[in-house]
């Protein structure tokens, strides 16, 4: 088994972080397309990559299942997400316990969004309401355990004001949280905007950028949506002149434009939503000169 390395450790070194998101997939098929992604960007040596976790417990085995390839074969530092949704307390222990006998110790904690056709998150008998319920109960059983939550620069949609979403998320870190990733953002000072406010509310923790690769105008649109996040007018403007064929340029250009910004003003790193798609962040690295190691 390969040596455990501590994501809040590796945010907190000169050289900035790399990581890229997977998601389940639904088949054999769709395994394969995630595990080719995976190929070709492990020469870049990513610090770590996560994998999402299903609402209702739905992805729970394939989850475990590619997240161990991630790791075994390919050699990654995983960070499996977790979530509330559908789950016991009883449960989410036997989850976490998978995931120390498996060798995962990074591990990001999610109250997570309502199950498909509920408008309303519910916790259920004998569950946890609020991610730093999952984030304590972590810290306790498992003290070994490196703990990512999520931030939204722009608001969780369901949060009532910025200040309430700030003060849910200071929660999260007194609870035992080591470091933040962001939900999708493109506009930067979105982002420095967001950070700030942390630290004027007492949050030190790293803030890990999110970003999202967008590969055509109408999956853009859909993102922000859900997300409430902000899609601003030249982005969207460059997306409709281009052909669809290079909508996806425009998109991997964005990104790597915000991470040259990004770094230069003094964020941690970057964590890019791929999508299983290997593509767009190939682009990006390559543009970012970022080189494949010599093995």
């Amino acid at each position: 088994m390969q040596k455990f390395t501590s994501i809040a450790s590796s945010l907190k070194k000169e050289k900035p972080l790399f990581s890229v998101e997977f998601f389940p997939p639904k088949d054999d098929a769709g395994g394969k397309r995630m595990l080719e992604t995976a190929k070709a960007i492990s020469p870049y040596q990513p610090d770590f990559v996560s994998i999402t976790y299903g609402a209702g417990g739905g992805t729970r085995e394939t989850t475990m299942r590619y997240a161990s390839a991630l790791q075994n074969d390919y050699g990654f530092e995983v960070m499996p997400h977790l979530t509330c949704v559908g789950h016991t307390v009883d449960e989410l222990l036997e989850i976490l316990e998978d995931f120390a006998k498996a060798g995962f110790r990074n591990v990001m904690a999610l109250r997570g969004d309502p199950p498909k056709g509920e408008k309303v998150f519910q916790a259920v008998a004998g569950g946890l309401s609020y991610g730093s319920d999952l984030v304590a109960l972590i810290k306790e059983n498992f003290p070994d355990f490196v703990i990512g939550v999520g931030g939204y620069p722009e608001k969780h949609p369901e949060a009532i004001d910025a200040s309430t979403d700030l003060i849910n998320l200071k929660t999260k870190i007194e609870a035992g949280a080591d470091f933040i990733t962001t939900q999708l953002f493109f506009d930067n000072q979105v982002y420095f905007d967001f950070v700030k406010s942390c630290h004027d509310i007492g949050i030190t923790t790293p803030v890990l950028p999110g970003l999202l690769p967008v590969l055509s105008l109408g999956q853009a649109q859909r993102f922000c949506s859900m997300c409430k996040a902000t899609l601003p007018l030249l982005l969207e403007k460059e997306l409709e002149n281009a052909d669809e064929s290079n909508q996806s340029a425009v998109g991997s250009k964005w990104t790597a434009e915000q991470i040259l910004g990004l770094i230069g003003e003094g964020a941690p790193g970057y964590h890019i939503y791929a999508l299983n798609k290997p593509q767009s962040t190939l682009k990006i690295l390559e543009s970012l000169g970022i080189e494949k190691a010599v093995v």
